[in-house]
């Protein structure tokens, strides 16, 4: 399932590029672009919707509609991986809609909107599986990632805090590699110890006028030693949470005169770069000379 929820993001920063390759001038409203990105998108939603439920869900036991309780599952790590995807998919709507021409509010409306419906559809498929179910919590991190996008474009004008991903590859996943995955990219999106959700914002785009606004601060969270989703132990191992700081950089703030280069910087401002680290777990603080 996360795979198709990468894929939706990685289709939708495509769309980013288009944008950056236009005459910045070109603002005015195109019925044809508007047409075409709308059912490019519906075409895009319907069909991982539909590829989810026969080739996914259709291989699961299904039960009437239910609720699921997993809140306390894998630390939340999990949530905070449905508030990255919703913000940057919102996000790259944002984009896409925008370059039609369409208007500002308008434009942040019918993105959230589709962010949020998008999401909420593949929590309806999970009610029906009876190894999962509705996700009320999972529907409040979805909402947190839509609205942090949202606020922001509407309150402050920029996206001054920004969700990034970082991931390194951990000794859990060789000891359920049936649930933490067995190779590279399954344990990217199945790894929630390799995972780290990163919050990074900038001081010099929030007025420290000798800040340079591409540096930024990242304040990030992991876990570590997590087996089973609702187990604290598993196997004579004990997991803990992580809580970090590091530097970052701003990829779209980068002076740059490619058009191409600058809307491919601004698709990979999705990943945090890797830097130095300072790690609080277990009561005690440790440094890493680089952590990815």
């Amino acid at each position: 399932m996360r795979l198709i929820l990468f894929f939706l993001l990685f289709t939708v920063m495509t769309k980013v590029l288009a944008q950056d390759l236009q005459d910045s001038s070109d603002t005015e409203f195109s019925i044809q672009k508007f047409t075409w990105s709308t059912a490019s998108v519906g075409a895009l939603s319907a069909g991982s919707l539909y590829g989810l439920g026969k080739l996914w869900y259709g291989q699961q036991s299904q039960i009437s509609f239910h609720l699921f309780n997993d809140a306390k599952n894998w630390m939340q790590m999990d949530k905070l991986g449905h508030t990255f995807s919703c913000y940057h998919v919102t996000r790259g709507l944002d984009a896409l809609f925008s370059w039609t021409g369409l208007k500002e509010k308008k434009s942040l409306l019918l993105a959230a909107g589709i962010g949020l419906t998008y999401f909420t559809g593949i929590e309806i498929l999970d009610g029906f599986s009876e190894s999962w179910g509705f996700s009320l919590s999972d529907m409040g991190f979805n909402a947190l990632g839509v609205g942090l996008y949202v606020f922001q474009e509407h309150y402050l004008q920029a996206q001054i805090f920004k969700p990034k991903f970082s991931f390194h590859q951990t000794r859990f996943a060789i000891q359920r590699p049936e649930v933490l995955g067995s190779n590279f990219i399954e344990s990217v999106l199945k790894d929630y110890n390799g995972q780290t959700y990163w919050l990074s914002f900038s001081p010099g785009q929030m007025g420290l006028d000798k800040w340079p606004d591409w540096m930024m601060l990242s304040f990030g969270h992991s876990i570590r030693g997590r087996l089973k989703g609702d187990a604290m132990s598993y196997g004579g191992i004990t997991s803990h949470r992580e809580f970090l700081f590091s530097l970052d950089v701003d990829l779209s703030r980068l002076n740059v005169k490619s058009k191409f280069l600058k809307g491919l910087l601004k698709s990979l401002n999705t990943l945090k770069i890797p830097f130095p680290a300072l790690i609080y777990a277990n009561g005690k603080m440790n440094a890493r000379p680089i952590y990815f």
